[in-house]
């Protein structure tokens, strides 16, 4: 298998690719908005929140990697008795409640929120479902830039352990 801080640049990597096609279909104006944003919001942030994972798991060192990785801090494998939280992990916990990375981590407050009811919505003239939430390639982008900050940062104070 391969380390976790490869698997999380190979999901940013992929969610690269999929913000630079979102734009180019954009460009193309051959579909609906509504509908690229469908094809395309949910699986950017699957991407997005697999890098955040497999980077948690680069971070935690548990003693086994999991197959898949964890959604958010929580889902960590505990810490072994005798060490201590990473402050990178703790950092971590405190950016899950800001609302970038909630929506990242959370599909349901992300790119394919439903409507009020629970239900998706649906535009008259469109039979594709609809998001409120405005989610763009260039919201994308912006989640992409900062989760690569992130790792970027992170990873040289980790290389300095």
């Amino acid at each position: 298998m391969s380390n976790p801080r490869a698997l999380a640049n190979q999901k940013l990597y992929h969610a690269r690719i999929l913000i630079d096609a979102w734009q180019d279909a954009l460009q193309a104006q051959q579909i609906a908005s509504s509908t690229l944003q469908q094809a395309f919001g949910l699986a950017i942030c699957d991407y997005l929140a697999g890098a955040y994972g497999w980077f948690l798991l680069e971070i935690a060192q548990p003693p086994e990697m999991p197959a898949a990785p964890p959604r958010r801090c929580a889902d960590l494998p505990a810490v072994a008795q005798g060490r201590v939280v990473p402050p990178e992990i703790l950092e971590f916990q405190q950016l899950e409640g800001e609302a970038w990375l909630a929506q990242i981590l959370d599909p349901v407050f992300g790119p394919a929120a439903a409507s009020p009811a629970g239900l998706p919505m649906k535009s008259p003239s469109n039979l594709a479902l609809v998001s409120e939430q405005g989610f763009s390639p260039g919201e994308a982008e912006r989640w992409h830039a900062r989760l690569g900050d992130l790792f970027e940062r992170m990873s040289d104070s980790l290389d300095e352990y």
